[in-house]
């Protein structure tokens, strides 16, 4: 969740939690662990476990030892029984590549029902792992000799993994208690049997920093092929490139992987996905220790996301994303998000109910004219929200648009700028 198509769409995404100063810590001998797999849920990706995965790293916990598994959250369960042989085939490689009689499993809402099924469905298949974390999902059981830790958010508190420790954040909302730390404070205990040294990211030198991951079609997880990626490094205040060479290019198949793209931890970079139909472009903030986990979502033409709205080349379209549900109707406890200095969440796009994570921002109905009172597209599906905001654009960007996130309870604004493609 993090852009669509056409050449005026762009994409800004904001990670959740904070990071800590360049230090020693993190950087001791890893630990003995079991690696380990995460799965999402409904509509997600791999990037539901990104900040945890980098808190892990945070601690000397080796990055080899964690993957993500991505699925089409949309057709399943009808498409369980090839989830379920693809999943096998993850444990597999990962056992192999680490050396590692087992693996740990962890899921996230309808992740949950997808690893419960599994583990219970053959016994081969449990004995290949260890533990299992239920984060949020469907409370449930599993077979006998897997240890289980069910971590739960807002919601009733009688939810729990019988027979297994279950801990909850009663404050916390279905995505955000995934990205805590204070779940992960749980999850280090549970996976590596002892508290973490650091529970925020930890900053490693500019200059070390190498990321990669995939280019995948949102919701459906399937790479994005035929397909170029570029990587630009831009101007933080701008968002406008400093050379139109790009630093990196990657062409897109098979899976959708890219990278190593050696980074600079001090630069803030566009990753321009560009096929025969048009350009997305996706900002990020900037990246603050190497990262294998990063996802760029993307969309064809005539795809779900395309339906969300209309392009033209007189206005820009976005999408806002992080891994933490906006709330805008919780008086001082909510989030305020400004685009180009004009406020846009209120209890009616963004009530704490919706648990929006990605909020599509573009004008509703090619009329020129800004309407924040208006329910338009995205609307009927869980975690999306849209705006109608009218952004002026022109061919080639002659502005930029600040994008300032002020996070509830947060210590300050986190800004992104991006041209006006």
């Amino acid at each position: 969740m993090r852009r669509l198509l056409a050449l005026t769409v762009a994409a800004l995404l904001l990670l959740t939690g904070s990071v800590v100063p360049l230090a020693t810590t993190g950087a001791q001998e890893a630990p003995a662990v079991r690696p380990m797999i995460f799965v999402h849920g409904f509509m997600g990706s791999g990037q539901q476990f990104e900040a945890q995965a980098l808190r892990f790293a945070s601690n000397g916990f080796p990055a080899d030892h964690i993957e993500v598994f991505e699925h089409d959250s949309l057709q399943y369960p009808a498409s369980q029984a090839a989830v379920w042989d693809r999943l096998d085939t993850a444990i597999a490689e990962l056992r192999a590549s680490t050396g590692s009689p087992q693996v740990d499993l962890l899921a996230h809402s309808q992740g949950t029902a997808l690893v419960q099924g599994y583990l219970n469905s053959e016994p081969a298949r449990a004995a290949t792992v260890a533990r299992y974390v239920n984060l949020d999902g469907l409370p449930g059981t599993v077979p006998d000799g897997i240890e289980a830790l069910g971590v739960w958010g807002e919601g009733s508190p009688t939810r729990e993994m019988a027979g297994g420790t279950n801990v909850y954040f009663a404050e916390q909302s279905h995505t955000e208690v995934v990205n805590s730390p204070e779940t992960f404070g749980a999850l280090h205990q549970f996976l590596v049997g002892r508290a973490p040294e650091v529970v925020h990211v930890v900053r490693e030198p500019a200059d070390a920093i190498a990321v990669s991951g995939r280019a995948v079609l949102f919701p459906q997880n399937t790479g994005a092929t035929a397909a170029t990626l570029t990587i630009h490094e831009v101007d933080a205040e701008t968002g406008l490139r400093l050379d139109e060479a790009p630093e990196a290019t990657f062409e897109l198949s098979g899976d959708g992987s890219w990278g190593p793209f050696d980074a600079d931890g001090d630069a803030s970079y566009e990753f321009a996905i560009t096929r025969a139909s048009g350009t997305h472009h996706i900002y990020a903030q900037p990246f603050v220790r190497s990262n294998r986990w990063v996802r760029l979502l993307t969309s064809e033409p005539g795809g779900l996301a395309d339906s969300f709205w209309e392009t033209s080349d007189r206005h820009s379209n976005l999408v806002v994303f992080r891994n933490k549900e906006w709330w805008a109707d919780q008086g001082e406890r909510s989030d305020a998000l400004a685009i180009g200095g004009q406020q846009v969440l209120n209890a009616g796009n963004s009530p704490r109910s919706n648990r929006t994570i990605g909020i599509f921002v573009h004008d509703a109905g090619l009329d020129g004219r800004t309407d924040l009172e208006a329910r338009v597209a995205p609307t009927g599906l869980p975690f999306l929200t849209g705006i109608d905001l009218h952004i002026p654009a022109a061919v080639p960007p002659d502005a930029t648009v600040d994008v300032v996130a002020s996070p509830r309870l947060g210590d300050g604004d986190e800004t992104v700028c991006v041209p006006n493609w």
